[in-house]
């Protein structure tokens, strides 16, 4: 029991929190005393708060995210304004901005829409040409013909093909993971890796160091430069208060010689593969494409990458057809996409909004986490009263009780509007997919909650009759038989625990 106690102690996250909680309750009380000793200063910090107020009702920002702030100041009405002011900041910093943007700008003209592409999806239906349009012109992440996809119904069955792409590499890897831990499964993507650094590989590796300060030790991307790999921790922790922090690398990407792309929600840690048990049963999704398309995520990568650390003059010399000179099979469409803090664009939450609005017959989602707005919330709820069949899964054992409290809280106004919900009684479903009418699917890294949908840099592929839509509806099918399905008397909490969760949901966007 002592051992347990002192490795729980010694852990970089538990530790760096307690300093961040001692930092906190000593800058409350400093400020609570200050404001009890002059009238002046606490008539100052009142108009802080009132002006912090007017501040976020006229930012335009996500109504439920202006109101958990407006609360939080009525209910702390000397201090919260001033706390606001210091931590109230959801977008990037500064200079991570800056050097973002630059980035993007410099690479405009290396993605260009074929026009004939969307004319095409056009003559099939127009609406479906609006989305990928949107996509496209809007948020600048083409729609492509010529590639095609594999999905995996789970990490176990994705890790032997990654493996294998991996070996047969033969000119660069990159990688950009949220979460990487020591174990079965990266240490066998490492040994490939550092294999193929020796063997003059130009192999990349990004990893975001808030997602894995508890799981690698200090300065791990050192230690993977000495081995050859060119390394970078996004976002570096700082154990001090930091307005950064919310803002994490939430992608997982592989590309392979440019031609050859995985993704989807498997991190690179053992549960992702159930060679660890942690909830139960780890139930994730992946992909692999192989194609045009690839060139979306091969720019997404670089951008972050060069970023921070410039190394490409341009980025033609990773195009799909350098090490792929025959042509490719085409398999629909395929249009893989990025989400960033970065531009008022919650590109994430309009594809599936746009699913969901557009839907004739039925709309299966896999999700985590359901902590949604009231406009994801109304689309949920309309599609279902006008006859499209929506099917929700959420985990059946939670990673985070108190986020599944939050979760199902959200249950009651969704059934009741005809939605229909279950939960995954083997374990944690960690999958993040939508599929549409048999034509349609999204599969990728964005949760439905506010981090995934308005804080952190996340991709996704939006497949438009392609092989991959059939299974992921027969994955989403079987799956069902494993689940639970949710009714409204499973949804009673009692009194405390019902106010309990309006607190949660009042503060939903701040968690």
């Amino acid at each position: 029991m002592l051992r347990k106690i002192l490795k729980l102690l010694t852990s970089r996250l538990v530790f760096f929190g307690i300093l961040l909680l001692i930092q906190l309750v000593y800058f409350l009380i400093f400020l609570t005393r200050l404001t009890t000793y002059s009238t002046g200063i606490s008539i100052l910090f009142t108009l802080i708060s009132l002006l912090a107020v007017l501040w976020i009702i006229n930012r335009g920002e996500n109504p439920a995210y202006q109101m958990a702030w407006v609360i939080f100041i009525l209910v702390f009405p000397l201090l919260g304004g001033l706390f606001y002011l210091l931590v109230g900041n959801k977008q990037p910093s500064k200079k991570m901005r800056r050097r973002l943007e630059a980035e993007q700008d410099r690479t405009k003209e290396a993605v260009f829409q074929d026009e004939q592409v969307l004319e095409e999806i056009g003559e099939l239906d127009l609406r479906a040409r609006g989305q990928f349009a949107y996509m496209s012109h809007t948020c600048g992440y083409p729609v492509y013909k010529h590639t095609q996809a594999r999905y995996f119904k789970l990490g176990d069955d994705m890790f032997p093909e990654l493996l294998k792409e991996l070996k047969e590499a033969k000119h660069f890897i990159f990688m950009e993971y949220f979460i990487v831990e020591e174990g079965r499964m990266w240490n066998s993507i490492l040994e490939i890796l550092e294999e193929k650094a020796r063997a003059g590989l130009d192999v990349r590796f990004l990893y975001d160091d808030l997602g894995t300060v508890s799981l690698l030790p200090p300065g791990y991307d050192r230690k993977l430069e000495a081995k050859g790999i060119r390394c970078m921790a996004f976002n570096p922790f700082i154990p001090l208060w930091s307005l950064v922090m919310n803002n994490r690398d939430h992608r997982k990407i592989t590309v392979i010689d440019g031609h050859t792309a995985f993704s989807g929600g498997v991190n690179l840690a053992d549960e992702y593969i159930n060679e660890k048990e942690r909830f139960g049963h780890w139930k994730d999704t992946g992909f692999m494409l192989k194609g045009e398309a690839v060139w979306n995520y091969t720019v997404m990568f670089l951008q972050m990458w060069n970023a921070f650390r410039r190394t490409d003059a341009g980025y033609d010399a990773f195009r799909p057809e350098c090490f792929h000179p025959e042509p490719f099979s085409s398999d629909g469409f395929v249009q893989p996409y990025g989400d960033s803090p970065l531009d008022e664009e919650i590109a994430a939450e309009n594809v599936y909004l746009n699913i969901l609005n557009q839907a004739r017959d039925y709309v299966y989602i896999f999700t985590p986490y359901l902590i949604i707005d009231h406009e994801m919330d109304t689309a949920l709820c309309l599609a279902a009263k006008r006859g499209v069949d929506v099917r929700i899964v959420t985990p059946g054992i939670p990673d985070k009780k108190v986020i599944f409290q939050l979760t199902r809280s959200y249950y009651p106004s969704l059934l009741r509007a005809g939605v229909r919900i279950y939960e995954y009684a083997p374990g944690f479903l960690h999958a993040k997919s939508y599929v549409c009418d048999d034509e349609t699917a999204v599969v990728g890294t964005i949760n439905m909650d506010y981090r995934s949908l308005y804080l952190h840099f996340e991709c996704g592929t939006l497949f438009y009759r392609n092989s991959i839509v059939a299974d992921v509806k027969e994955d989403y099918l079987r799956t069902l038989e494993k689940c639970r399905e949710i009714g409204l008397k499973d949804t009673r909490q009692g009194f405390f625990g019902s106010l309990f969760c309006a607190v949660l949901r009042v503060l939903a966007p701040l968690l």
